[in-house]
């Protein structure tokens, strides 16, 4: 099965600063994964290369087969949806507004909103509890608000490939928890590709199919829990020690005292 999205080799440099080494993954349909490492280690910078958003040194990322940089930025709006860590925020724009504007790639050369259009939002605004937020503007909302909000915005483009930079930043337990479920479920029934970037072992352990440890712009890990959670790993990369257990069958690190 040719993958929805990868990457083989791919560096990237800022002027002699490398801040991706030789990257390879591969994110299929129905996958998702999530990309850990310390602040610094290349997280935002691999999933901008993998948008689009970042030229890469060497190396090539390949939509559906296609060299990325070969494919039209209208064309990877509609399958690649990215949301970055920190989004612009036009404080006086409207929910709906935001949601609908996920909307673009898919419109015609008048740009009108169609019903299909307006029956997506409605549905995506009562998966993530937003139908009463539809009207507020958001400069109004909470952070945790406004990022479900931001992540609305992603899946009214209704893309085969997903990449998310902290989308846990700024929501509850109760709300990451629910996240990372629907992230789980729009895999599964969906085939969507979800690649997120994360800094909770144990959420991501749980929910996720793979994981993918950075450090220093290179992967040291990768794979499923057991491969990548190992507590000299993680002490190497993190400069924390941990301590590793399994609660009803899911391994969980606990940081030691």
């Amino acid at each position: 099965m040719t993958p929805a999205l990868c990457c083989r080799d791919l560096s990237v440099r800022f002027g002699s600063r490398v801040a991706l080494d030789r990257v390879t993954l591969s994110l299929g349909p129905g996958r998702l994964v999530a990309l850990l490492g310390p602040n610094g280690s290349g997280k935002t910078t691999l999933l901008r290369a993998l948008a689009g958003l970042t030229a890469p040194a060497d190396g090539a990322v390949r939509l559906d087969g296609d060299d990325l940089a070969a494919v039209a930025r209208r064309t990877i709006a509609q399958h690649v949806a990215y949301l970055p860590q920190a989004p612009t925020v036009i404080e006086t724009q409207r929910v709906s507004e935001l949601l609908l504007a996920g909307r673009l790639p898919h419109r015609g050369p008048l740009g009108f909103d169609t019903p299909r259009d307006v029956e997506i939002v409605r549905d995506l605004a009562d998966r993530l509890e937003l139908t009463e937020l539809l009207d507020r503007r958001l400069g109004t909302l909470s952070g945790g608000q406004r990022q479900r909000a931001f992540i609305g915005r992603c899946l009214a483009q209704q893309p085969r490939v997903l990449l998310l930079d902290e989308p846990a930043t700024y929501l509850d337990l109760r709300h990451q928890v629910e996240l990372h479920r629907l992230l789980r479920r729009l895999a599964d029934e969906q085939r969507l590709a979800v690649l997120l970037a994360s800094h909770d072992f144990n959420l991501a352990a749980t929910h996720c199919d793979g994981l993918v440890l950075l450090d220093d712009g290179r992967v040291v890990a990768q794979g499923d829990g057991e491969t990548v959670l190992q507590p000299d790993l993680i002490e190497r990369v993190y400069g924390v020690k941990v301590r590793r257990t399994e609660i009803d069958g899911e391994i969980v690190l606990v940081p030691t005292r």
